[in-house]
């Protein structure tokens, strides 16, 4: 026995209470991929740059390499690998640390 609760304060909430029927739906979202991107500079050179494409970047050809090399001097920057956000900032990270000039990591 409760003292100091009336009996009437228990028995208020005798019935149960029905909540309408939600439907649930759950919307998966993948997640998002992201950009490395290589910037053009005054001081790194065009050898400099293919070779550490081709070092830190899984699968870079010595072709791709030179391409995106060349993409990045004459526009001003290129996106030299996109995927998930953990590989990205490895390979953001060597490149910046190799002395190429990174862009922020973005999501894709």
């Amino acid at each position: 026995m409760v003292i100091g609760l009336s009996e009437d304060v228990y028995g208020m909430a005798t019935a149960p209470t029905v909540a309408p029927e939600r439907s649930i739906q759950v919307t998966r979202k993948p997640y998002p991929n992201y950009k490395v991107i290589v910037l053009n500079d005054d001081f790194n050179t065009f050898q400099h740059v293919a070779e550490c494409l081709m070092k830190y970047i899984p699968g870079m050809s010595s072709d791709h390499a030179w391409d995106l090399t060349n993409q990045v001097h004459y526009e001003g920057q290129a996106i030299v690998w996109a995927g998930p956000q953990e590989p990205a900032e490895l390979y953001h990270q060597q490149l910046r640390r190799a002395g190429l000039t990174m862009a922020p990591l973005e999501a894709a």
